[in-house]
């Protein structure tokens, strides 16, 4: 192997890797003090200390796959046999806790039951670990639960060993004239000396990533104005829609306008029309939408006895500007479209309660939970164009929508407004 410079010190990619990963590392845990995945702003932070933990991981490789190829310097003949025990055992522990971190995290986080897409630094797609997201139940419970653990102890693991490793460092500074270990990492240091020039850079460049440990402020997840959905055409033979009704729809006009009266019209839903939920997260407002779901309309209000409405909902499909949270918001916490993959809702009785204005009395399938739900909307029709546009409530907790810490509604309300706007065309 190559000795490094002088043989007194490391080499300066040596140097340079050290005190950025030392960096990294102080930072790092500062941010983990902070989170608090249940706020915006807690979540956050979480993502970017992923970030954060994936590039200590792989800077950490990089200085590992360095230092087997680049001899280091001695250390000191005066040091004690075991002051240079405890000093080898520090360095390959400390190897273990920088590459052992990110990879239980890494677990963890391929193994969550809300799966969250990796953004390095919200830019760089990062996969989770091969073969551990897809994992059924059990299996994928006990990998979480082994990474949840394992990071945990090398969290106490990383205290511990970086206590000693800065306690040795000072020591050997402060009080050992003939063992200039800091001189290594910090070339030019005097042992011996309580206010090296080297020394001091250091203290205050720690304290400096500390406090902008504290002070960082990710941007929480916004809602972002969405484009317009698209919707394609109806097609000529019959295939599935973001928005339609049914092809066997009956499209044969009444006999008469007696007929008319006594039987409700079928009605194709136009492109543009949208089916959108609005809620808060720690204050700040969330407006989102579904992009693919069916509508089979039945509806005269001439027969209202004998309209009927049903509305199929692909959960898959809902977005709120955020690809994080749009991600996160199918996983078992929440819809859970593994097992509940679409939401329907099926209203055969209407009320008039004024001019243009109707109350469709139906219910709601949503998690395997069927509620009844009321739909106040308004309703103005020329000719065979229709124009929809209604809104109401529901509590997601009485359908499981939020499980664990979710089920609190401190930061996400139990009320979710849901609105529909729609235009439609009489079949």
């Amino acid at each position: 192997m190559p000795n490094t410079p002088g043989r007194d010190r490391y080499s300066a990619v040596a140097i340079i890797l050290h005190w950025l990963i030392a960096a990294m590392i102080v930072f790092q845990v500062i941010l983990g003090w902070r989170m608090d995945g249940r706020t915006p702003q807690g979540f956050a932070l979480m993502q970017l200390h992923k970030s954060v933990g994936i590039t200590i991981l792989l800077l950490s490789l990089g200085r590992l796959t360095w230092r087997l190829g680049h001899r280091p310097p001695p250390l000191p003949a005066t040091m004690a046999a075991w002051e240079r025990w405890l000093a080898r055992i520090a360095h390959v522990g400390l190897y273990v806790i920088m590459i052992g971190m990110p990879i239980t995290g890494w677990i963890m986080v391929s193994t969550s039951r809300i799966q969250v897409p990796t953004l390095l630094y919200g830019a760089v797609p990062w996969p989770h670990i091969p073969g551990l997201a897809h994992l059924e139940g059990p299996a994928k419970a006990a990998w979480n639960s082994f990474g949840e653990a394992g990071h945990e102890t090398l969290a106490w693991g990383a205290y511990i060993l970086v206590a000693l490793h800065v306690a040795g460092a000072l020591k050997h500074q402060l009080f050992g004239r003939d063992e200039p270990v800091l001189a290594h990492m910090a070339p030019g240091a005097k042992a011996g000396s309580w206010f090296d020039p080297r020394l001091i850079v250091i203290a205050v460049a720690a304290l400096g990533v500390i406090g902008a440990g504290y002070a960082v402020q990710p941007r929480p997840p916004q809602s972002k104005p969405l484009p317009a959905p698209v919707i394609a055409a109806e097609p000529e033979v019959a295939a599935p829609l973001p928005v339609s009704v049914p092809a066997e729809a009956p499209a044969a006009a009444p006999e008469s306008e007696k007929a008319a009266a006594r039987e409700p019209s079928a009605w194709t839903v136009n492109q543009g029309s949208t089916l959108g939920f609005s809620t808060s997260w720690g204050g700040n407002a969330i407006d989102g939408r579904f992009d693919r779901w069916t509508a089979d309309v039945r509806f005269s209000p001439e027969a209202l006895d004998k309209s009927k409405v049903s509305v199929s909902i692909d959960l898959a499909s809902a977005v709120t500007g955020d690809p994080q949270r749009d991600q996160s918001i199918g996983g078992a916490d929440w819809f859970d479209i593994g097992e509940h993959p679409r939401a329907t809702f099926t209203a055969s009785r209407f009320e008039k309660t004024g001019t243009d204005r109707y109350v469709a009395h139906g219910q709601l399938t949503l998690r395997g939970v069927t509620k009844p739900q009321r739909l106040p909307f308004t309703l103005k029709i020329e000719g065979d164009k229709a124009r929809v546009s209604g809104v109401t409530t529901l509590d997601r907790t009485a359908f499981g929508v939020g499980q664990g810490e979710w089920t609190s509604t401190d930061q996400i309300p139990a009320e979710v407004k849901v609105s529909v706007k729609l235009t439609a065309t009489r079949r």
